[in-house]
């Protein structure tokens, strides 16, 4: 019987007390609080479209930014990926998906290749929803980026509306990712490299 690919994440700091529980094999299940309602809206997003089960309790000083507790949260969710994927034996490793939303299409490639590179290319007009500034997820996936150690190249293609272009990114990441970490049964358990490692 394989091994449950789960993992467990708690990290307190003076800005931030993070906890996150993941099933990278479940139904898409999820229980967010962040305390920041459209991050709990897109981590639901990414938790059912990559049916991943993810339960996620965080807390920080949104009354000063939203910095500290986004940022912190893309660090927590890379190491319970990063702590659930193991050496990462026997995955497919890439995944790619092109998502379409009204007017919006994005582009979403990963790379679980134990080395961190984010590319970001969502223009720095597309800004406020209500008062959340979706550029601030460039830092969220900065910090995964860092953690599972991936190359994650996140693209607007089109689109105008920050709520769609965010929502867009979220539910590509989460295909993408799903993709990815999906086990392949032709590897027979093998690192997915020539090399016979992942390494930087």
């Amino acid at each position: 019987m394989a091994t449950p690919r789960t993992a467990k994440v708690i990290r307190n700091t003076s800005e931030t007390q993070i906890k996150i529980l993941l099933s990278l094999d479940g139904n898409g299940e999820s229980d967010i609080s962040t305390g920041i309602p459209f991050v709990d809206h897109m981590l639901d997003l990414f938790s059912r479209h990559g049916f991943f089960d993810l339960q996620i309790e965080a807390k920080g000083d949104i009354e000063i930014d939203y910095h500290h507790l986004v940022e912190d949260m893309g660090i927590c969710l890379g190491q319970a990926f990063n702590q659930a994927l193991d050496d990462k034996s026997g995955i497919r490793r890439y995944g790619f998906f092109q998502l379409p939303m009204d007017e919006t299409l994005t582009s979403v490639a990963v790379d679980l290749s134990n080395r961190a590179y984010l590319v970001w290319k969502i223009p720095a007009n597309l800004t406020m929803v209500r008062d959340f500034n979706i550029q601030l997820f460039k830092e969220f996936f900065q910090a995964l980026a860092n953690e599972v150690a991936c190359n994650l190249h996140i693209c607007l293609e089109h689109g105008e509306e920050p709520h769609h272009v965010a929502e867009a990114i979220f539910k590509g990441f989460a295909k993408s990712m799903d993709l990815a970490t999906q086990m392949e049964p032709r590897l027979e358990g093998r690192i997915p490299s020539t090399k016979g490692t992942l390494s930087a």
